[in-house]
């Protein structure tokens, strides 16, 4: 099935996002869900009581995706395929979302500093009532951080909108001393399975 000028809309209003699409050459168009301090309005982001990791970034992209669509068509926009994506950090089966304010990210990085933990972007494309979902898992290690280091950072970046309160593009790339996946998937966005996704409903990466 091929799509009018081969685009999708991007449901993310992450930059992260929107670079590692252009880096594929993807052509998209920026689908902008309601949100209020960086989060989500028609999204509930809490995890569902005893909810494993997996089952929870699936819900999330799932209804991401459903919003998404249902957006296109209160708007009257095309309908074309919608890209969403989730990214949670994971340590020791508890998941690490996007820190409420400074002192839980702080918090996350002090659990994270000298350990090893989880990476898991899910991504999904939805097409009216059909979504297909993937997901990505990766494992980083961080090196020893000190207390000194993570206030420093902090007081420098604007984590409240990252998973695990870190960026593994930024400044947060000297604390990690090892990483087993997908960097693009770290980053937010994997790049193998979008493209898997994008070329099973038709969309040509190299027309």
């Amino acid at each position: 099935m091929m799509f009018s000028d081969n685009q999708i809309y991007l449901a993310s209003r992450s930059p992260r996002r929107r670079e590692l699409l252009r880096q594929i050459g993807v052509k998209f168009n920026l689908l902008l869900m309601r949100e209020t301090l960086g989060r989500p309005i028609d999204i509930d982001e809490q995890p569902l009581a005893d909810e494993a990791p997996t089952d929870y970034v699936y819900r999330i992209v799932q209804f991401k995706a459903s919003e998404g669509w249902k957006r296109i068509l209160q708007r009257k926009f095309p309908q074309l395929p919608v890209l969403v994506a989730d990214t949670i950090v994971t340590l020791d089966g508890c998941i690490l979302g996007k820190p409420k304010d400074i002192i839980q990210a702080e918090e996350m990085l002090k659990t994270l500093s000298g350990r090893s933990h989880q990476v898991l972007t899910a991504i999904g494309i939805g097409i009216k009532d059909k979504i297909q979902v993937r997901l990505s898992t990766s494992t980083v290690r961080f090196r020893e951080i000190s207390e000194r280091e993570i206030r420093k950072y902090l007081a420098q970046n604007n984590v409240l909108d990252k998973a695990g309160a870190y960026a593994i593009q930024g400044m947060a790339a000297a604390f990690i001393a090892e990483i087993a996946g997908s960097y693009s998937g770290v980053m937010g966005l994997p790049l193998y399975e979008t493209a898997q996704l994008l070329e099973e409903i038709g969309i040509e990466l190299f027309p």
